[in-house]
C-alpha cells in the first residue's frame, strides 16, 4: 500500500513565511503549490489548489457575473501556514493506494495534478 507525503509547499504569489494579508486580512487569495509523493521515496509531483477566504471566493463570484466552480480551492479563515500544513496532512491519511496514480487521483480532488490530463 502506497501512502503520500507532503514534500513541499510553494507560493509564486506569496512569500508563504512572511505572507500576512494587509488589506483585508479577511479577503485574500493565493496559488498554492503542494508537492506530494510516495513516503520515503524522493520523488515528488506538484498540485495547485487556491487557498483563499470565503470572502475573496464571494467577491470572485460577483466580479464572473455569479457562476463559479469549487474545483481545487482550499477555504481558509485566516491565514496560517502551519494550520493548513496540519489540514493537508490530515488529508494525505485518506489518500492511499495500490498505485502512485491511484494515490495521485485521490490527491488530485485536493489540487490540481500536474498529470491530470496527461495521456501518453
Amino acid at each position: 500500500m502506497i501512502s503520500p507525503a507532503l514534500k513541499g509547499l510553494h507560493s509564486p504569489d506569496v512569500d508563504l513565511e512572511t505572507f500576512r494579508p494587509q488589506d483585508e486580512p479577511e479577503c485574500f487569495g493565493f496559488l498554492l503549490r503542494a508537492f506530494f509523493g510516495p513516503a520515503g521515496d524522493l520523488g515528488s509531483e506538484s498540485f495547485n489548489m487556491m487557498v483563499c477566504t470565503p470572502s475573496w471566493y464571494e467577491q470572485r463570484l460577483r466580479d464572473c457575473g455569479g457562476i463559479l466552480t469549487g474545483r481545487h480551492y482550499l477555504f481558509v479563515e485566516g491565514y496560517d501556514l502551519e494550520k493548513t500544513k496540519r489540514y493537508i496532512n490530515k488529508y494525505l491519511r485518506h489518500c492511499t493506494g495500490e498505485t502512485w496514480h491511484e494515490v495521485a487521483q485521490k490527491l488530485d480532488r485536493l489540487g490540481r495534478w500536474e498529470f491530470e490530463d496527461y495521456k501518453p
